[in-house]
Parts: C-alpha cells; sequence; structure tokens
C-alpha cells in the first residue's frame, strides 16, 4: 500500500507519522513544494495550481489514496484537486478539528494562519460545529514559517503571541494549521494555566490518515508486518526530508525508513 501526501511544506510531517503508526508497512511519499514557500499570501488560484503541481509529482508514484496535509490547500485547492484525481485516486482533504474540539464543551480558541483566521471558510464551520459554544479566532502570524525554518527564537515569540490573544479559560486549543502539531507541546505549555484542568489541544492528523485507509479499503494493523519506504519529493524533484524536519521527532522518526523501491 502507498499513501501520498502534500503539504506546502513540513506541515505534512505529522499525518505521515500517524499513517506510520496505523499501517507501519505503507509506502509514504511526501510531496511539498519549499520553492514556492510560503502559501499563505498566494491567491487561492495560485496554491491551486501549485497544490495540483505537487499532487502530480506524487501521483506518479501511483499511491492508493492522496492526503491533502495542508489547511491552506484544503481550503483553495480541494475542488480542482478531486476533479483531476477521484475516482480512480481519493483524495482526503484537511479540516480543522473545530467539531471534536466543540463537543468537549466551550471555551475552544482556534489557532491558525491569519489568511485563515476571520475566513468565510472557518467561520462557516465554526457556525457548523460550535454554535454553543464560545469560540476565539487566533491568528498566528509568522508561526508556520518559523516552523517551516526550524526558527526556535521565532517559534517562541510567534507562540507567546498567540498565547497572549488567547482567553485564560480556554478548554481546549484547536490546531488549523497542520504545521502548528509539530510545536503542539509548546502551544499546550504556554496556553495552559496552572490553575485550570489539562488543556486539550485537537489536530488533523490522525483522523485524516484514519480517512486515507477508510478510502482505501485498509484497515489498521501491521499489514504485511515490514516497515513501509519512504519517497520525497520537493517541488517535483526527488530528493531527502529537509533538514529543518529533523529537529522535530516525526521528522527523525520518518527518516529513519529505509528509501522507497
Amino acid at each position: 500500500m502507498k499513501i501520498a501526501l502534500i503539504d506546502s511544506g513540513i506541515g505534512l510531517l505529522p499525518a505521515a507519522v500517524a499513517v506510520r503508526r496505523l499501517r507501519p508497512d505503507a509506502d509514504l511519499i511526501l510531496s511539498s513544494d519549499p520553492d514556492g514557500l510560503p502559501w499563505g499570501p498566494r491567491t487561492a488560484e495560485d496554491v491551486t495550481e501549485r497544490s495540483l503541481a505537487i499532487a502530480e509529482a506524487a501521483a506518479a508514484h501511483h499511491p492508493d489514496a492522496l492526503i491533502v496535509a495542508c489547511n491552506t490547500s484544503s481550503v483553495s485547492a480541494l475542488p480542482a484537486l478531486r476533479a483531476r484525481f477521484e475516482p480512480d485516486l481519493p483524495v482526503i482533504g484537511t479540516v480543522p478539528a473545530i467539531k471534536p474540539a466543540a463537543a468537549g464543551g466551550g471555551p475552544i480558541a482556534i489557532w491558525a494562519t491569519p489568511a485563515t483566521t476571520g475566513s468565510p471558510y472557518q467561520r462557516a464551520l465554526i457556525e457548523e460545529f460550535a454554535g454553543g459554544v464560545g469560540v476565539t479566532e487566533v491568528p498566528c502570524p509568522g508561526l508556520a514559517d518559523a516552523v517551516q525554518s526550524a526558527d526556535e527564537a521565532s517559534i517562541d515569540r510567534a507562540v507567546a503571541a498567540a498565547a497572549a490573544l488567547t482567553p485564560r479559560d480556554v478548554r481546549a486549543v484547536v490546531l488549523g494549521c497542520t504545521h502548528y502539531e509539530l510545536v503542539g507541546e509548546r502551544i499546550r505549555a504556554a496556553v495552559q494555566q496552572p490553575d485550570l484542568p489539562p488543556l486539550v489541544l485537537h489536530g488533523s492528523a490522525g483522523a485524516v490518515a484514519a480517512q486515507a485507509l477508510r478510502r482505501t479499503g485498509e484497515l489498521a494493523g501491521p499489514g504485511t508486518g515490514t516497515e513501509g519506504g519512504l519517497t520525497v519529493i520537493l517541488s517535483g524533484r526527488a530528493a531527502e526530508l529537509p533538514l529543518a524536519a529533523h529537529t522535530y521527532a516525526e521528522g527523525r522518526l520518518l527518516a529513519a525508513a529505509t528509501p522507497a523501491r
């Protein structure tokens, strides 16, 4: 089995690791676009064009499913990706985990890029799934870029700035950008109040990985019992994981995989 994942950058690492944990035997194809970063300021048309390009590069390896492990791409390009690849190749988008966060009761905060914060897309999800819950939308300028480059000082500044905008009584934080899952514990530490119950973080990686298996008709488990390989594609070029990926536990885990044949 082969599962492909696309993202602007290393935000695809958490979903890739989630797939690896569910099916250790799955070959992973990671296709990202370091040449086009950042995607946030780009138009929807440009994001769609770049998403299609990196998806085509991944599809050339004949995966069984394609995970769009990027919130920006899911907002802008998902219809075009599905029109291009389905039904032959199932395409699974990433949706902020607002529904499960709201189900746990409020108040909640949604950390997202400035472009996503306050967008009609995010507001529609809040209306649909969190109508009766207190929700604070928190823009996180610079956080995704800082995570992408593994710039520790910039990560600390961006997390601190977003934490300052987050009400102290929130019970849960939705990580509305896949890059943020790589620094989830740092976010938790910045928002957690010592006199309140443990803060719950809601990412999307586990849900999209499980949905990818459902769409392929496969089940979680050891599969063939052998460890799957890894293929990395950077802006259409065969490559290795970027050095910044090795900063994170998810990147180090994947780096240990055998290159796919």
